[in-house]
């Protein structure tokens, strides 16, 4: 079972940082990213709309350019907010980068990054038309769609999609939907999981991944 690290672990590391990501793939088989299209058009990661909750700074993010991103603070680390392109380089190829896309409008672009890196990544989001997106600008890089419920219409969804992969929420995460995604073709990786009790439940279920906000979540026979 994979280890894929939330907003590089965001339970015990500053979220979406470099340093994050670089201590997340120390110990994950992949990290999760957030990403955003800043004011002057770059690819940014930061999971929410704007800057005020983890960083010293105000405001949308798509009112900022990426030098004022730069000079911002991110939950104290004196690093500003990375571009996408920053944190693909500073993950190692032998760890996957699940890139999680916030916005409309940001597919062929990302693509891109990841296509420039040669980084080992699949796009995930939660609106289908992103993925559809994805898939026109280049089919060839994995897709995921991501479910906060009614897990059996998602399935419905990400087959339409030619998606990889199905990221339901571990609260709607049952056997039935696990079995019913294999069926479908799709591997199963469930969020958010911060706690071994559910990590453990979530191995019995038969998922291929947790998306789990710390590192040490995973059952100790390794599942």
């Amino acid at each position: 079972m994979r280890l894929i690290a939330h907003r590089g672990f965001a339970a015990v590391n500053p979220e979406n940082t470099l340093r994050a990501v670089r201590s997340a793939a120390r110990v994950a088989d992949a990290v999760e990213v957030d990403v955003r299209r800043c004011g002057s058009g770059e690819l940014v990661v930061i999971h929410d709309a704007t800057v005020d909750r983890v960083t010293d700074g105000a405001g949308p993010v798509a009112d900022h350019t990426l030098a004022e991103l730069g000079d911002v603070d991110v939950l104290g680390t004196g690093e500003g907010v990375p571009t996408l392109s920053a944190v693909l380089g500073a993950v190692p190829d032998d760890v996957a980068v699940n890139v999680e896309l916030k916005e409309d409008g940001t597919a062929a672009d990302a693509l891109a990054a990841v296509n420039d890196s040669a980084a080992d990544a699949w796009i995930s989001a939660f609106d289908p038309d992103v993925l559809a997106a994805c898939r026109s600008a280049d089919a060839s890089v994995p897709r995921a769609l991501l479910a906060r419920a009614d897990g059996v219409a998602a399935i419905d969804t990400a087959r339409k999609l030619d998606c990889a992969a199905l990221h339901p929420a571990a609260g709607v995460c049952d056997g039935h939907l696990v079995d019913r995604a294999h069926a479908a073709g799709l591997a199963v990786d469930a969020w958010t999981v911060v706690r071994p009790g559910t990590a453990r439940s979530l191995a019995d279920r038969g998922v291929d991944g947790l998306i789990a906000d710390r590192p040490d979540v995973l059952p100790d026979d390794g599942a």
